[in-house]
């Protein structure tokens, strides 16, 4: 789950990540008044919303005097801000956080994340903040500095301060080595305590007056533990995610739109995932991830079919369903039902395959659908006639 730039500073805030003051505003008097409270001649107009790249978007603007800043909080409040994360639609921008200008003498990049493949958590850090970090790592990775923590021991104050000296801090301002070795550490605390998939700092600032200032933050948290952490559910905008995934993840389904024309409804997130990669094999374009887990029954097919047909690029759905202790006929008789309550228009290629799949293809072949209801010998055979079906 995502959180606004906003949020995340308060999280960070309280394990002692120093942030930059200020306060979110919903109206430009709001936004207004809290440069005023504020009292600093230059302040920051933000556009909150979950995508990066707002600085080049028009988002971000440094203001100095009352009147700028009214007028950044004017242009920026309500604009449909476009970035390369937002898509071609942009995302129209409903708060904004107004904070204090800083003093800038070096910009940091510092992330940490789960790295996969080592089963540990790593932190990344660059001297190139301020900038798009898969643009350095692909130019100049020998500018990236990675601390894997054992999972034992988690992170080392000696590690903390060898990040801090590979970032040359010490080149810069000596005396900020220790206050940027604790940022580190406490950085990893929040990750940790917070179960984050994904924290990132860009830039991490060192300023004038000699100060280590997370001036940019962006935090996820891994769904699977949120269940530890209610509090930070109501931290969740459902104003900034996709009105499908919404629906689904309130349905229980785990949906994930793309932009293909095939909708998939398929069993097991594997499964999903290798239903899709077939498709793209033969030529085709998934239009979604769908799990519908282990309890594929009818009423779970039917509201799986409701999301799928909301999107308007959908010319056809291929069902994947793979029957072990989901019955094949139950799903059958889902999707016949469903097929008739919601009186679709498209074709549905099916490939029942596992528990009772002969009683289930013997309730499609009866169904009377078969003219739009496509059953499939084989995935194969599934995705060639669902890319045929949505040509």
């Amino acid at each position: 789950m995502k959180i606004h730039e906003y949020q995340a500073k308060q999280i960070l805030a309280k394990y002692g990540v120093p942030v930059p003051r200020g306060s979110v505003a919903y109206s430009v008097d709001e936004a207004t008044q809290v440069a005023e409270d504020l009292a600093t001649e230059v302040c920051v107009v933000k556009a909150q919303i979950h995508a990066g790249g707002r600085g080049k978007g028009g988002g971000v603007k440094v203001s100095k005097g009352m009147a700028a800043i009214r007028e950044s909080a004017e242009a920026i409040l309500g604009m449909q801000l476009v970035t390369h994360q937002t898509g071609p639609q942009g995302q129209k921008v409903k708060q904004l956080l107004v904070e204090e200008g800083m003093d800038i003498r070096k910009e940091l990049y510092c992330s940490v994340l789960v790295d996969r493949g080592r089963q540990c958590v790593v932190l990344l850090a660059s001297t190139e903040g301020g900038m798009d970090i898969e643009e350095v790592a692909e130019k100049t990775p020998e500018k990236i500095l990675k601390i894997f923590v054992n999972p034992a021991v988690g992170l080392r104050p000696y590690q903390a301060n060898e990040l801090a000296f590979g970032l040359k801090i010490d080149k810069i301002n000596p005396k900020l080595i220790r206050p940027a070795a604790a940022v580190f550490m406490a950085l990893y605390e929040t990750f940790m305590q917070e179960d984050c998939s994904l924290l990132e700092i860009n830039p991490l600032v060192l300023t004038g007056d000699g100060r280590v200032i997370a001036l940019d933050a962006k935090l996820a948290f891994d769904d699977n533990a949120m269940y530890r952490h209610k509090d930070n559910l109501a931290l969740r905008d459902k104003d900034e995610e996709d009105p499908l995934e919404v629906e689904a993840s309130e349905a229980d389904l785990n949906y994930i739109k793309l932009d293909g024309s095939i909708g998939c409804m398929v069993n097991g997130a594997g499964l999903a995932m290798g239903t899709m990669d077939i498709i793209k094999s033969y030529g085709g374009d998934p239009a979604n991830f769908l799990d519908v887990g282990g309890a594929a029954n009818q009423e779970n097919v039917e509201k799986a079919f409701r999301l799928i047909t909301k999107d308007p690029n959908v010319k056809c759905i291929l069902i994947n369903i793979f029957g072990g202790i989901v019955r094949c006929d139950m799903v059958a008789a889902g999707v016949i039902a469903a097929f008739k309550n919601l009186n679709l228009q498209i074709p549905v290629v099916v490939r029942l395959e596992g528990t009772n799949s002969e009683e289930a293809h013997l309730l499609v072949n009866e169904s009377g659908l078969t003219d739009s209801l496509l059953m499939a010998d084989g995935i194969r055979d599934a995705a060639q006639k669902a890319v045929a079906a949505a040509s």
